[in-house]
């Protein structure tokens, strides 16, 4: 029968009015009312908040080098750790190829055994990522695969996409907008942050973080003309270091790097009131800082971030702890602002600034603007014509097209979703399919009563009978909506979200709330003829 229980009445009533309340804080912020950061509302995007659009570009180069870096170190580990053990000569890297010339030429066949293994994937796959030359009997030279390059970059931007959103993260922006676009690009959008410096001073730093011995034996004449000994490397210092402008012989090899990392805190050294970055390593790196420390100490050490030397200071003792601590001439901002981009990782690649685009928020206050008066103009001319031309029930459609509305609105904030430009456009497709759900109905109460059904046989068949429509109709747009949001990015996910939210709560309002008005009116007056 068309009777709506009593039970079932209070708990639609209950969820419906949950929902609109949801709505309230958003509709109020929409109206310049402060309802806090503690209260769910709608997110406005990019389009309709404003802020700040930078798009970032990363250099497949970099990584071969620095996959070439590791190769070596990998390499040199493996052979000195053969048993017995393959000796060499310097290694030399070239023309993005990695050559070392064996002690002797009888060595050839096992250095090939200890080798073949990092030649390959490492995650399991029997791609090789590495082909092996020799020359000359006794010299090995090592070259990248360009599919085994290929899976490197794309495995490099990944790790940057993921790196990039946890630092926009650390600066408690609400749902930026982080996607890769080609093969070497990455898209941010921040809404409400319409500083684009401070996102670049955030984003351009790689913040690689490496700890390497000091070369003692370099002479300082020979590293001031850049003249490195064989084995190590010179890096400048920090523009804001104390040694602007000097330069640090290290040892290439045999450091540590900042990706065993587990946690960086901005603070201030009791010694010298100095700001500083307290880190922690992680197992792993503790014990290779703990044995650095143990077996170098009245030495020095160079911290190097991204290519310059912060501080190069003395192993006093040895560092036991698992943890030290990072000194410069650091401001607070400057402090805060390292330790977030030690805390959500070193960038595999560095990562270029080639296009950024500051969004005005008074454009995204006229693209509301327009959207609502859009959104209004269409729905009371469907009001108008759901009345005129059903009477009593347009009224209960029309009803459930502003609760409709409201419901949405309450989810997406309780979902802390982001509504864009084409996220309105949505609403008014929301509007359309909810008024097309209760035309259904009404149109097929209409024919029910044509055929000299009775009132309430013909209102509970036409309920019936539509709703089979409704739901085929709602599930082939909700599976389109799913897909957009699967497969788009951006303004497309943004019409998606809203989409297929708006599908639900259409059929929800269309199918339970005005069948549930309608059988109280009917319950209540029992009428012999109803106008539709």
């Amino acid at each position: 029968m068309l009777d709506t229980p009593l039970w079932k009445k209070i708990s639609l009533w209950a969820v419906t009015l949950a929902l609109v309340a949801a709505a309230l804080p958003s509709l109020l912020a929409t109206a310049g009312v402060d309802t806090g950061d503690e209260v769910p509302h709608v997110n406005l995007g990019l389009d309709l908040a404003g802020g700040s659009h930078l798009l970032l570009e990363a250099d497949p180069a970099d990584v071969a080098a620095e996959r070439l870096e590791n190769m070596e170190e990998s390499v040199e580990a493996a052979l000195r750790g053969a048993t017995p053990e393959v000796r060499f000569g310097d290694t030399s890297r070239s023309d993005g190829r990695l050559s070392l010339l064996l002690d002797s030429a009888s060595d050839i066949d096992r250095a090939r055994g200890v080798l073949e293994p990092l030649m390959m994937g490492n995650d399991g796959s029997l791609r090789q990522e590495w082909e092996l030359e020799i020359i000359d009997t006794q010299r090995l030279v090592l070259v990248p695969t360009d599919s085994g390059l290929n899976v490197a970059v794309n495995n490099a931007m990944d790790s940057a996409t993921e790196v990039v959103r946890r630092r926009i993260d650390e600066l408690g922006t609400r749902e930026p907008t982080i996607v890769r676009q080609g093969d070497t690009r990455i898209v941010v959008q921040v809404p409400g942050l319409e500083d684009p410096q401070a996102l670049k001073d955030l984003l351009g730093k790689t913040a690689q973080l490496e700890f390497k011995l000091v070369d003692q034996q370099a002479l300082p004449s020979n590293t001031e003309a850049g003249v490195a000994n064989p084995g190590s490397q010179i890096f400048p210092y920090a523009s804001d270091s104390q040694f602007a402008g000097g330069f640090e012989a290290v040892k290439r090899l045999g450091g540590i790097r900042g990706d065993s990392l587990t946690g960086a805190q901005a603070g201030v050294s009791p010694e010298n009131n100095e700001n500083v970055v307290n880190i922690q390593f992680d197992q792993v790196g503790g014990q290779k800082f703990a044995q650095l420390s143990t077996e170098n100490v009245g030495e020095r050490f160079a911290i190097i971030l991204d290519g310059e030397v912060i501080s190069a200071p003395f192993f006093n003792e040895p560092i036991l702890g698992g943890s030290a601590q990072i000194s410069g001439s650091f401001t607070p901002e400057s402090a805060n602002q390292l330790a977030i981009q030690l805390r959500s990782g070193a960038l595999p690649v560095p990562l270029t600034v080639i296009e950024e685009r500051t969004v005005s928020a008074e454009l995204g206050e006229q693209s509301i603007r327009s959207g609502m008066i859009a959104m209004l103009v269409g729905s009371l001319a469907v009001v108008a014509l759901m009345i005129a031309s059903y009477g009593r029930f347009g009224i209960y459609a029309t009803g459930a097209l502003i609760l409709n509305v409201l419901i949405l609105l309450g989810l997406m904030a309780i979902g802390n979703f982001t509504l864009t430009l084409p996220g309105i456009a949505g609403f008014v497709l929301t509007v359309g399919a909810a008024v097309d759900a209760n035309v259904l109905i009404n149109e097929r109460i209409r024919e029910e009563r044509k055929r000299g059904r009775k009132v309430i046989t013909a209102v509970e068949n036409g309920y019936k009978e539509a709703s089979r429509a409704i739901y085929d109709a709602n599930v082939t747009n909700f599976i389109a909506g799913a897909l957009l949001f699967w497969f788009g990015s951006g303004p497309v996910r943004g019409f998606a979200v809203v989409l297929v939210i708006g599908l639900v709560t259409s059929v929800f309002t269309a199918l339970s709330l005005t069948r549930m008005w309608v059988s109280s009116y009917l319950a209540a007056n029992r009428p012999k003829d109803i106008n539709i």
